[in-house]
């Protein structure tokens, strides 16, 4: 049930001089689509959503059934902070429905929407999602020439992008999202602003959001961030290590006070299936070739399929609980990356997780020794598998995977398939620099 209504928008809008509404939906890949109506428009938008052509957003439909409509999502009005006050601009994210009305099976918001379903149908209330974007500023979108020199949460000088996440925050925040901190990364010109948790679908929305803002801010400043997950050779990439806990009403179910480790037996097969499944959905959670430069060992971005309560080396920590924080109790997924399309990264996520549960996935014994230092040998002989290590991998596994076909729905997981392997063919044939310079004075 939306918490506003379609007279609360109207008087919004009127209050505010918004003169534009964008109209957001995202395509399979999840970058953000958009189009602008007046505010004349408006009311009709809100009753009968806006017909637009599906056959040229990626993943979408084929040209003889092309007719979809962008219906607003109520809930998520924001008047754009970086567009003028006068005559102000805002924008609706939405789901994306058949001409009858119906949702459409190709949308990712409803993708998300069906695994939240499951939850609920299992009782569980409330999927939390808190993950942690990391991004990288530079001069501009044709190099990787960095602002700083800086490192993790310094303060000095060297953080001229303070201004820029300053202003980042106070955008964000007028759009409703809460933040908890921002800081430099590991990384030279590398940044991180994190958004406080929220429910699923509401943060999937909120990290696409995050994204345009922090790129607009940016190009405010007259520099280009970027949520590659690995720019610069060398350093540390950008991941977006994503934290997550079930909850039935107001009670977190991860949490049992009278385990050794607190950890619910809901919890330990969530993260039994997050694990044993976890090969089968990188492909979504890591969606591009360059994902793959930054799942390699010694870079803080995990590749070995184990869990933790502090080893950050494992694909999932566990973080320790707090007496008092109750709540607080969560996994932390670290394998993401930013340039992932969230709708389908939570949902693939859920799915796994809620099959652990369901079939009761025992969880494999802690591994809290640092993986990196174990040798190939040892890790076999502790049953420590890998994730992918190339997109071309990685989109194989996802093709023969029962539960990515249930998680995407045939529409979304035939397309996704598609594209990716066409993505992984192209790369496949692009000659690189690197050969050229290793090569071509030699050969």
């Amino acid at each position: 049930m939306s918490k506003r209504t379609k007279q609360d928008i109207i008087k919004l809008v009127k209050d505010n001089d918004v003169k534009f509404v964008r109209l957001w939906f995202t395509d399979v890949l999840g970058q953000v689509k958009s189009f602008a109506i007046t505010d004349k428009e408006l009311e009709n938008a809100l009753n009968n959503g806006m017909g637009f052509d599906g056959s040229s957003i990626t993943g979408y439909q084929d040209i003889e059934e092309s007719d979809m409509i962008a219906m607003p999502d109520l809930d998520t009005f924001a008047i754009l902070p970086w567009r003028p006050a006068e005559k102000a601009v805002a924008r609706m994210i939405c789901n994306v429905m058949n001409p009858d009305k119906t949702p459409y099976e190709g949308d990712p918001r409803y993708v998300l929407k069906r695994a939240l379903e499951r939850a609920n149908k299992m009782g569980f209330d409330h999927y939390y999602i808190g993950p942690e974007l990391e991004f990288f500023y530079f001069k501009s979108d044709t190099a990787t020439d960095v602002l700083d020199k800086g490192g993790y949460f310094d303060l000095t000088t060297l953080d001229v992008a303070s201004d820029l996440r300053r202003e980042t925050v106070l955008a964000l925040e007028k759009m409703g999202i809460q933040i908890e901190y921002s800081h430099h990364e590991v990384a030279p010109s590398q940044h991180e602003v994190d958004m406080r948790y929220a429910d699923a679908l509401k943060m999937a929305d909120d990290v696409i959001t995050y994204r345009v803002v922090v790129k607009e801010i940016a190009s405010k400043f007259g520099v280009y961030a970027t949520f590659m997950p690995k720019p610069i050779f060398g350093e540390n990439g950008s991941g977006m290590h994503t934290h997550q806990s079930l909850f039935k009403g107001s009670k977190n179910v991860f949490h049992d006070a009278k385990s050794e480790d607190y950890l619910s037996t809901i919890a330990k097969s969530y993260i039994a299936g997050l694990l044993k499944h976890s090969k089968e959905i990188c492909s979504i959670f890591a969606q591009t070739t360059n994902s793959y430069k930054r799942l390699v060992p010694g870079y803080e971005a995990p590749v070995y399929v184990a869990w933790s309560r502090r080893n950050r080396s494992a694909l999932i920590r566990v973080p320790l609980y707090h007496p008092g924080q109750e709540k607080a109790t969560r996994c932390e997924f670290r394998a993401c990356d930013p340039a992932c399309n969230p709708y389908l990264t939570f949902a693939a996520m859920l799915h796994a997780g809620l099959d652990g549960i369901e079939k009761g996935y025992n969880v494999p014994k802690a591994m809290e020794r640092n993986l990196y230092h174990l040798s190939d040998d040892e890790r076999k002989k502790k049953g420590i598998d890998t994730l992918p290590d190339s997109l071309g991998q990685a989109i194989e596994i996802t093709a023969n995977s029962k539960l990515v076909k249930k998680v995407l729905g045939d529409h979304i997981f035939s397309r996704f398939i598609e594209l990716k392997r066409k993505e992984w063919d192209a790369y496949k044939i692009h000659v690189p620099q690197y050969e050229i310079d290793k090569y071509l004075s030699v050969l």
